[in-house]
């Protein structure tokens, strides 16, 4: 079975070809220069940059697999959710080339293929506990079976990328702000008390007040015109951002004792502190597997959306509908914890 799978919910455009579960190839075009600028994505921006790009990405990944696009089994695609714009380009994509190939059309759900982007490491066994970390979305998403989710626990407020990128907009430090705080991070102390919000026993997460204590920390002393070391304040920083996680996850596995499998998945799940963590955590449960994802795959990629759709086609749980409209984004009710 050969799968062409897109993913285009933000700021990168993302092809990938699958031959059933291995990749034949994987190729993401990066948006991250047009962007910097702006501290942040811009969502008009990143769309045009996608139609751009969207046909060289395809053809690109097409030739370096050596296949012809009428060798196309099924074509996969995030659906949502995303910027509107961004999933537009390439919803409009895979419904063309569906027309023209009478191929069917396979929808993921951009954080389930995430999550399943540890496939590529190991198996799943169930029930399987997920946490779910990236600039748009922090959640612990709870699988009873294969591509049925529950989330148990999500950000009130802010994501923990979305903390990580505005902490190194107010450092001057760049954009995307998770791998550039993580590395200074590890080139500085622990040296600020800051707070940790949401630290009680749901599973709920918050990081605005993070945010905020880390700005009131820098204007504080900056009108006491104290020096400070950048990475310093990161390395505070970091360290409560990942242990609000490992606290939620604490509380989640006390709540679930049944879980068999640990993954980490997202954007964040890169974080080499966060996988520290997580590694120590769970080897205090030794009847749970711990999967972390490859690090090329952490961030956004075609390749888990052709490994989720693999097991939506092999299971027979997907809706071959060409009418789907941008503005719907996606079906909520495989991620509806309601």
């Amino acid at each position: 079975m050969i799968i062409l799978a897109i993913e285009s919910s933000c700021d990168d455009t993302c092809v990938a070809i699958l031959k059933d579960k291995e990749i034949l190839a994987n190729i993401v075009s990066s948006q991250i220069e047009f962007h910097n600028k702006y501290g942040g994505v811009m969502p008009e921006l990143a769309s045009r940059l996608h139609v751009e790009k969207i046909t060289y990405v395809l053809n690109e990944a097409l030739n370096k697999a050596n296949l012809a696009i009428k060798d196309i089994d099924y074509i996969a695609f995030t659906v949502g959710p995303g910027l509107v714009g961004s999933l537009h380009v390439g919803m409009q994509t895979v419904k063309t080339l569906s027309l023209l190939l009478d191929k069917p059309l396979v929808p993921i759900h951009h954080l389930a293929g995430h999550i399943y982007a540890n496939r590529f490491v190991k198996d799943f066994e169930y029930p399987l506990l997920a946490l779910v970390v990236s600039g748009g979305n922090t959640e612990l998403v709870y699988m009873e079976d294969e591509l049925k989710f529950k989330i148990i626990g999500q950000t009130l407020d802010d994501a923990v990328g979305e903390a990580y990128d505005k902490v190194s907009r107010l450092l001057g430090t760049g954009y995307p702000g998770g791998p550039i705080i993580d590395k200074l991070a590890h080139e500085g102390q622990i040296t600020y008390k800051l707070p940790l919000p949401k630290n009680d026993d749901s599973l709920d997460f918050s990081y605005s007040g993070l945010k905020s204590a880390v700005i009131n920390l820098i204007h504080n002393l900056n009108q006491r015109k104290e020096t400070y070391n950048v990475n310093d304040i990161a390395a505070s920083f970091q360290d409560v951002a990942t242990t609000i996680l490992i606290n939620k996850v604490k509380i989640a596995l006390k709540k679930y004792p049944m879980i068999k499998t640990f993954v980490a998945a997202g954007g964040v799940s890169a974080n080499l502190t966060l996988r520290d963590k997580l590694t120590k955590l769970l080897s205090d449960y030794p009847n749970i597997s711990l999967i972390l994802p490859k690090l090329a795959l952490c961030g956004d990629n075609a390749a888990m959306i052709g490994m989720c759709a693999y097991y939506k086609i092999i299971t027979n749980s997907y809706n071959n509908d060409l009418t789907i409209s941008a503005d719907a984004q996606y079906d909520l009710e495989e991620f509806s914890n309601k």
